[in-house]
């Protein structure tokens, strides 16, 4: 057995034990053990990582933790740039797209609201989310622990918040994507891309007093279904107002955050 002292920074420690968390703790580990092993073993799904320092130098999930090592572990960093640094895992995904576990629907349907590509079935079985994800580069999103420790899982994140409008406040604001919302551009019900219908092309589709009244009409290429601005769309844009004024409003309250990484 090999003794290491460990840290977790800033919401990594909500993984933790609470005597655990914001302190520098010793912990035994099994010889040739990895630090990934030693992170997950500890409560941190790997996924969460995004910086892991050995001693003061940075090192990938393969290494192998040796006796006396000090191993600090941080999370992504939203406004500092540690490109220099060697990352844990691969690049960030250029543009973000989802794929949610099945306990998160109507976050699922948020996402879709604000035009987030995102991938949701209330019968999606844990393997096949975890190809979904490998395969298309998709983040993961679940309240699943275990299911983020998968080993073919490179990038994904456990859900706090209980609330589906908490929670998609809470997806934009961990992933910096106020400024990446387009809403209106996907379909609720199949994640297909809507696009501009002539009006007679869709006019069976209609009930009657939308055919009298209405005249700008979208349908999703994927399943077909038609879109347009009745009463419901006032609601959807009152929610996506109430999102995007919940985001300024925690950019500029900010968040009390542990010293970086100096290099």
């Amino acid at each position: 057995m090999a003794m290491v002292s460990v840290r977790f920074y800033a919401e990594l420690g909500d993984f933790v034990l609470p005597s655990r968390r914001q302190v520098t703790f010793t912990h035994s580990v099994p010889d040739r053990a990895s630090v990934k092993d030693v992170i997950e073993s500890l409560g941190v799904p790997h996924t969460e990582v995004d910086l892991v320092l050995v001693n003061g130098e940075s090192v990938d999930f393969s290494y192998q933790v040796q006796d006396g090592d000090r191993i600090s572990v941080y999370p992504v960093f939203e406004s500092l740039d540690i490109t220099p640094l060697v990352r844990v895992r691969p690049q960030p995904l250029r543009e973000p797209r989802f794929v949610l576990d099945t306990h998160l629907g109507k976050l699922a349907g948020y996402l879709r609201l604000l035009g987030f590509d995102t991938l949701y079935r209330n019968d999606y079985a844990d393997p096949l989310l975890v190809q979904l994800a490998r395969q298309e580069r998709r983040i993961l999103l679940t309240r699943d622990r275990g299911l983020l420790k998968h080993r073919l899982v490179t990038h994904g994140y456990h859900v706090w918040e209980t609330d589906p409008r908490r929670q998609v406040v809470e997806v934009l604001r961990r992933f910096d994507l106020a400024g990446a919302v387009a809403p209106f551009r996907r379909c609720l019900r199949c994640n297909g891309l809507l696009v501009p219908v002539p009006k007679r092309e869709v006019a069976e589709q209609l009930p009657p007093k939308t055919r009298q009244y209405y005249d700008d009409f979208r349908r999703c290429a994927g399943c077909g279904r038609v879109y347009w601005k009745g009463s419901h769309y006032d609601r959807m844009l009152g929610l996506v107002q109430s999102v995007l004024a919940q985001l300024r409003e925690a950019g500029q309250r900010g968040t009390a955050a542990d010293d970086p990484p100096s290099q």
